[in-house]
């Protein structure tokens, strides 16, 4: 693992801290009704960023153009068009929810659009030099929306504190982009005032990477495919949430997305400093993918004991218990997600991100089949038990895409030789 992939590590890792705090402060000091209002509204605002981006994050790590910032204030115009356009449909979700609808939909409007532009900011940061910017990135954010919490509990605000400690944290985020739009606006003006050939950057705008980088394969996919893959993804972790809260109510959905909510970051963290940072900066990786996804296999596994721990002696409440069915599977799920993310990287090296995409499509609608099948039928299958197959299913497609992946990349390198 490259000094880049540790520096990201670290960081995804101190967020994760960062976050964890955060939601203990929600639990301990605002009220369910208030978590509430903040989940919906922020949930909205996530899908309407995941769809509004359509991977454009990952095919700015893997299309490498001449210039770091010309690929992303591209890569964020391309984006915003797409948030507009998606607008009814965020406005649907929102008229849906049964929340005061212009309030709503403002919030979710700011969150999502300074979300979106933290998340390119992100990947804009991993393919430049600084190491530790691609810290700050990550880390400032959250420890900002601690901090607005943290003074709202002691200054007793009664205003929606947490929606704008989120705010403010995807604002401190997004304003890492700055420097690519800044750029080509001081281009433009320099352009007006100067002869061409004498325009000049501030230093502090200079662009890093004018001179081209090693080409990669890169994603070759449409538009259209990247938006139906990210549909897919963002529609199967809205569905799991929903059918449990119309097939067992909130408080079973509550013991569920919990610990869901807990392990599901060690995936996320695998594929930021693994795979992407794979994408950023091509090279050939000196670590056998499997260990690493088997690394956070492990990862899962040892917060999915410490959750046991912490049920057993009793640190989280009686109210808390229904969560031991759901330890097992979430365990076996999400560890099968960490070794996908440990190869997600080699499609886009070996020119098949359009099969990749295809197949996760088609796991993503395995799963949503498996989960929309019982409201269909009118079959009430206990909880735990439903999990249990959802997760064994979900553990099988996985680990599957994982020796697909794998297998076509070493037929790729034999041929190639």
């Amino acid at each position: 693992m490259n000094i880049t992939s540790k520096i990201v590590a670290l960081s995804s890792a101190v967020a994760f801290a960062l976050q964890i705090a955060l939601a203990l402060l929600m639990l301990r000091y605002f009220l369910p009704e208030e978590v509430g209002v903040f989940s919906v509204i922020s949930q909205i605002g996530f899908f309407w960023t995941t769809l509004a981006l359509a991977q454009t994050p990952l095919r700015l790590l893997a299309n490498h153009g001449a210039s770091v910032f010309d690929d992303a204030r591209q890569a964020w115009v391309s984006s915003l068009q797409r948030f507009v356009w998606l607008s009814p449909l965020a406005a649907l979700a929102v008229w849906w929810s049964g929340m005061s609808f212009v309030n709503a939909l403002l919030w979710a409007f700011l969150l999502s659009l300074c979300q979106l532009t933290w998340m390119l900011a992100q990947s804009m940061r991993l393919r430049m030099a600084g190491v530790w910017a691609q810290a700050g990135v990550r880390v400032l954010p959250p420890l900002m929306a601690l901090l607005v919490a943290v003074g709202a509990v002691f200054m007793q605000w009664s205003g929606p504190a947490l929606l704008a400690a989120a705010l403010l944290g995807y604002a401190v985020g997004a304003a890492w982009l700055l420097p690519s739009l800044l750029t080509y606006w001081q281009t433009k003006f320099d352009y007006v005032l100067t002869k061409p050939n004498e325009v000049a950057l501030s230093p502090a705008l200079q662009d890093p990477s004018h001179v081209a980088i090693a080409p990669v394969s890169g994603d070759n996919r449409s538009a259209a495919l990247r938006m139906a893959h990210t549909f897919a993804d963002a529609l199967l972790a809205t569905a799991i949430v929903v059918v449990w809260q119309r097939m067992y109510g909130a408080q079973e959905t509550g013991w569920m997305a919990a610990p869901l909510r807990l392990m599901g970051f060690v995936p996320a963290v695998v594929h930021v400093a693994w795979a992407q940072v794979l994408l950023a900066q091509p090279q050939h990786a000196r670590t056998n993918p499997l260990w690493v996804g088997l690394a956070g296999f492990a990862s899962v596994a040892l917060l999915g004991a410490g959750c046991a721990a912490a049920l057993e002696f009793s640190w989280l409440g009686e109210q808390w218990q229904g969560v031991w069915p759901y330890l097992l599977p979430l365990v076996v799920w999400q560890g099968s997600a960490c070794v996908a993310s440990a190869f997600s990287y080699l499609p886009f090296q070996n020119n098949s991100a359009r099969s990749y995409s295809w197949v996760c499509i088609g796991i993503a609608g395995l799963q949503g089949s498996l989960l929309s099948t019982p409201i269909m039928l009118g079959v009430r299958q206990p909880a735990d038990s439903f999990m249990t197959w959802f997760a064994a299913v979900s553990c099988v497609g996985l680990i599957g895409l994982s020796i697909w992946l794998c297998q076509k990349n070493r037929n790729d390198l034999l041929f190639d030789k």
